[in-house]
């Protein structure tokens, strides 16, 4: 990390869907309760309306101020394709610049990835490059069952490649019902060299959950790569 990078966490998926937006608004609201200030930062929506993540985040933390989106784009498809079928300019510097100010401005920031990995940002660049260029421990968030442990492995091998620190591991909607999932946690664990944390399904009727439901399940240590408690 350079003296030019932000200080947070990049909250990173193994695909679409598998809960990077309710950890990003956990995690963001969880620091400010704790009177961190604390941002979550979307870097590109696509398929807004009606997916606004960002949007989320604020609610759930209850508070317009808690997040920021710095492109939205209807075509519900990865950014660089969306930007190319909507027509629209989409410039990675310009994307690396804004997460950076955006961050920098406040405490903390927690940036939330698009997808996975390998999914076209723009310019050629993909999420994997905006993540190793800002330099931020990540936090991997992976489906619990059966398919994990190959998805979860390859983005942890990739991040560390890329020489990004991989702070954690949470597998998302666990519940613990089957062999595959059970055993998921430990075996990860073994494959990484990382902490593996669990959580449950969340009642999302009201936001807010996203943000007691990884305060209760998630352990202090989530936070460590950003603050002490």
């Amino acid at each position: 990390m350079t003296d030019a990078d932000p200080g947070g966490l990049f909250v990173v998926g193994t695909g679409t869907g598998v809960g990077k937006t309710v950890v990003t608004a956990g995690l963001t609201g969880w620091l400010r309760d704790r009177g961190v200030d604390a941002v979550a930062v979307k870097p590109c929506q696509t398929g807004y309306p009606p997916d606004d993540d960002a949007a989320f985040v604020a609610e759930a933390c209850g508070n317009e101020t808690a997040s920021t989106c710095l492109r939205r784009l209807a075509p519900a498809l990865a950014p660089e394709v969306a930007a190319d079928v909507a027509e629209a300019d989409l410039s990675y510097d310009e994307i690396l610049s804004g997460v950076r100010t955006a961050v920098n401005a406040h405490e903390v920031g927690v940036v939330e990835g698009i997808g996975g990995l390998r999914v076209p940002l723009a310019d050629g660049a993909e999420v994997l490059d905006l993540v190793a260029a800002l330099g931020l421990p990540a936090v991997v968030v992976a489906r619990s069952g059966l398919g994990t442990l190959n998805h979860t492995g390859l983005t942890v091998d990739a991040l560390r490649a890329h020489g990004v620190s991989v702070h954690g591991i949470v597998l998302n909607e666990y519940e613990g019902a089957t062999v595959a999932e059970r055993t998921n946690p430990d075996v990860l664990e073994g494959m990484t060299d990382a902490p593996v944390w669990t959580l449950p399904p969340l009642d999302l009727a009201a936001p807010s959950e996203a943000v007691s439901g990884v305060r209760e399940h998630l352990p202090a240590a989530a936070l460590s790569a950003v603050t002490e408690f």
